[in-house]
């Protein structure tokens, strides 16, 4: 997106040095990045990035106002209400479309949100190594507002482990090491030292929890949390799950971040939202009138993940076809802008900006970020299988964001 550092990038670019670039991302833990990773990172302007985050800034203000739980306790099925909910989220993330306005700017538009972590750990070890392989510009960084790797990985550690000691604070995760995050999971473990723990494997004594601690053998007291199941996983998985404990239940242990989450910060909120950079977006049971103008609107429903689900080229048959209105959305279709030139056609971009919330802030800050390329009318890696130049990347913004 910044043309000079854009074009030393491709002319420099070779594929051995992204053959080199993957096996040294992979020999940490091989075998466990799942997904496409991307041959660049994304160089960010400063103007788009203030963009951005002036957006996610206002989202905040939403969040942080004293009226958004009562606002958002409706988001929460009442089957997944899980008790214990005593925190401020410790991380939001909000995803953008790299899109152009009428004079052909490049402008963000907010695709959705959430409350649930997502890869905090891979992204700092990812652009780590691709430092090592590719020549990037002096003094650009995946950080934000002032943010290094060390005061990062500090505050990460914090919010996580609190005041417990790493044998007791787990990484929750249905069948974690099946997952395609996993990577994820062994950098989050490699970092804090806290093991991924399938939901099937905790054991409950009365409201208490255990597990069976890989390195000493041991059944070990949990105290903490770092949850990473979302639920319409679990429920898509509960036949074949085999016997666990619920959720439900009020346990004696600190979620990080607190189940209920997720639903509270997610695309749930965007219709309260009337920000630039944040498409029009309406409760699809709220909706009297068809739009004459369908083929500018996407329906997704509200709580699926990683794309699924969602309609996009509407048809009037579908509106009608929808099952349980009050769990979708319309929403004003995002037209991506081919902003990332590469040797083949352009690809299209979405930039994650991702906040952390340490206990006793007053509000979050953006503190780190993720971005994906892609080729086809969907982005996520999942979509763009046989496509080069993308799948997972970074954004690389200049000097201390």
């Amino acid at each position: 997106m910044i043309p000079h550092f854009r074009r030393l990038y491709n002319q420099a670019f070779s594929k051995e040095q992204y053959e080199n670039f993957l096996n040294d991302l992979k020999s940490r833990h091989p075998g466990s990045i799942d997904f496409r990773v991307a041959e660049t990172p994304v160089f960010v302007p400063d103007a788009f990035r203030e963009k951005m985050i002036g957006a996610c800034e206002s989202i905040v203000d939403l969040i942080c106002a004293p009226g958004f739980k009562s606002q958002s306790e409706k988001a929460i099925p009442s089957g997944d209400f899980v008790p214990g909910e005593e925190r401020p989220c410790a991380f939001i993330a909000f995803d953008f479309g790299v899109c152009e306005n009428a004079d052909g700017e490049p402008e963000p538009q907010l695709i959705e949100m959430q409350g649930f972590p997502t890869l905090y750990a891979f992204q700092v070890y990812y652009p780590e190594i691709l430092a090592r392989h590719f020549s990037l510009p002096k003094n650009f960084s995946p950080y934000l507002s002032g943010y290094t790797r060390e005061t990062y990985l500090q505050e990460l550690k914090n919010i996580i482990l609190g005041k417990e000691d790493p044998e007791q604070v787990i990484l929750l995760e249905l069948k974690p090491h099946e997952q395609k995050t996993r990577i994820d999971f062994y950098c989050t473990q490699d970092y804090l030292g806290i093991q991924p723990v399938c939901l099937t494997d905790l054991i409950s004594e009365s409201n208490q929890l255990y597990y069976l601690n890989e390195q000493t053998k041991k059944k070990t007291r949990i105290k903490r949390i770092y949850n990473r199941i979302i639920f319409d996983d679990l429920r898509a998985q509960q036949d074949n799950l085999g016997p666990h404990i619920s959720l439900q239940q009020d346990l004696d242990v600190e979620w990080i971040p607190h189940p209920n989450w997720f639903y509270r910060i997610s695309k749930h909120t965007l219709p309260f939202i009337r920000h630039p950079y944040v498409p029009k977006t309406f409760y699809l049971d709220e909706v009297k009138q068809i739009p004459p103008d369908l083929e500018n609107y996407v329906l997704k429903p509200l709580f699926s993940f990683a794309g699924q689900g969602v309609i996009i080229d509407i048809k009037k048959e579908d509106i009608p076809a929808i099952p349980d209105p009050r769990n979708w959305i319309l929403q004003r279709k995002v037209n991506y802008a081919p902003a990332i030139e590469t040797p083949g056609i352009p690809a299209k971009a979405e930039i994650r900006i991702m906040y952390l919330w340490p206990e006793g802030a007053a509000r979050p800050r953006a503190a780190l970020n993720l971005a994906r390329l892609s080729k086809g009318k969907m982005i996520g890696v999942r979509y763009n299988k046989d496509q080069d130049w993308v799948g997972g990347s970074v954004g690389l913004f200049a000097g201390s964001a």
